[in-house]
């Protein structure tokens, strides 16, 4: 795993990070925005301590151990787009924590998701972060879980968000949180995440 000073990652301060996309995506991840260790290995949700690769793991969304520390493999993205998963964020532009962007960043990456969806099409959207889902969507009592209206024509989740940070969930919590809208777009289908 590479080690960054803090200069270096502050290098990476709004750089932008690739969507990961595929034919066949029937379930798009939504980050808030990339992290610096993310702009610096090009990989989303890639900080050591983020809990997103885990719990995809653990709820079977994944069928093999990513570690993205690094910067993720070609074979890992293969095996991702392979699985009908796509990832993007909100906001595009790296900070050192999500609470930089401001309110109209978030509605802008609103918009600009809307029309990523309507192009994409995937079967289900999920938002990870409901506090950033509530200022791009101007939705103030959103609530976790499936949302009332779906989003351009796409169904439409906001889960947990699997930063570090995010100190109340587990890997556990986020891998039941992740497993319904992967099952909602027909990725996996069993009815509870794995254990172990």
């Amino acid at each position: 795993m590479p080690r960054f000073t803090r200069a270096e990652l502050e290098a990476f301060r709004d750089a932008e990070v690739p969507d990961l996309l595929g034919p066949d995506c029937r379930l798009l991840f939504v980050g808030i925005n990339p992290g610096l260790w993310t702009a610096a290995t090009r990989t989303h949700f890639a900080h050591p301590v983020n809990r997103f690769y885990p719990a995809l793991a653990l709820a079977g969304i994944v069928e093999r151990r990513i570690d993205p520390a690094a910067g993720m493999t070609e074979d890992d993205r293969a095996h991702l787009v392979s699985r009908g998963i796509g990832i993007t964020n909100l906001v595009r532009r790296a900070t050192a924590k999500a609470s930089e962007l401001d309110a109209a960043e978030l509605r802008a990456g609103g918009e600009a998701l809307a029309a990523l969806v309507a192009r994409v099409r995937p079967r289900v959207v999920a938002v990870a972060g409901i506090t950033a889902y509530r200022s791009a969507f101007g939705v103030r009592q959103a609530v976790p879980g499936r949302q009332p209206e779906p989003l351009a024509g796409s169904e439409l989740w906001v889960v947990p968000n699997p930063s570090g940070l995010n100190a109340h969930e587990t890997v556990a919590s986020l891998a039941t949180a992740y497993a319904a809208p992967a099952r909602a777009a027909g990725v996996i289908d069993d009815a509870a995440p794995r254990s172990g």
